[in-house]
């Protein structure tokens, strides 16, 4: 039979699987409890060695101090089915294909120091205690002398390292010029864990020379094995 959805929009019922379902399960069924909304765009796609979940047609209601936030989420168990299986198998094809895939911009050119100067490091106590250590100076002297003072809620971090000047493009307080135009870092095995842990990728100054000619190697590749399938 064909009936309409809440949402104005006619579709087919196959009134004989609802009578199985009913039949099989004891839960009494009725064409008016489908949910026929259709998907017109999802949030996002979860996938487990078991299930596949879509959350789908995200709808906001906006308030002046609130958001009223509601999805719709489907969640199937696609183990038996085939097309499912085949399906995603395809998808992990790709993510092989494509894991070792290197981001646009891949090493930073030496003693650039671009970072240092428009980024704010934040600092937890073991940062302040090796670069005290690593300075020959006490843990409250170095939190004085390099650290704007600002503990987080989590008590994770205590600051974040000062600049030479007010101003965000400033360079940090421990960053040296060593010859013009080439910078290093003055405490660079002791440095904060913020600094070893940034990536320059984003950034427009690095050097990503190095890593055209590895997508124009890898995209030769990818065509040979593609002509060879054939």
């Amino acid at each position: 039979m064909t009936a309409t959805g809440r949402d104005g929009i006619k579709f087919f019922v196959n009134l004989t699987e609802l009578d199985l379902f009913t039949a099989e399960t004891g839960q009494p069924t009725n064409p008016a409890l489908l949910d026929t909304e259709p998907l017109r765009q999802f949030s996002s796609i979860e996938i487990t060695q078991e299930h596949v979940t879509v959350t789908y047609n995200e709808q906001i209601t906006r308030y002046y101090n609130t958001n009223a936030i509601s999805h719709r989420e489907w969640s199937y168990k696609y183990n038996d089915d085939a097309d499912f299986v085949k399906a995603i198998g395809k998808v992990v094809d790709l993510v092989r294909e494509h894991l070792q895939d290197l981001p646009e911009n891949l090493a930073c050119p030496p003693g650039c120091g671009e970072c240092c100067r428009s980024y704010e490091p934040f600092v937890s106590q073991s940062d302040v205690q090796r670069i005290a250590d690593h300075l020959g100076l006490s843990y409250r002297e170095t939190l004085r002398r390099y650290v704007n003072k600002r503990p987080s809620a989590d008590g994770s971090t205590v600051g974040w390292l000062k600049k030479t000047g007010p101003a965000l493009s400033d360079p940090c307080v421990f960053l040296k010029e060593s010859r013009p135009g080439h910078f290093t870092c003055g405490i660079y095995e002791a440095r904060p864990n913020d600094c070893r842990e940034f990536s320059p990728i984003g950034c427009e100054d690095v050097d990503a020379s190095r890593w055209e000619r590895e997508k124009t190697r890898r995209k030769k590749e990818h065509a040979q094995r593609r002509k060879s399938r054939r």
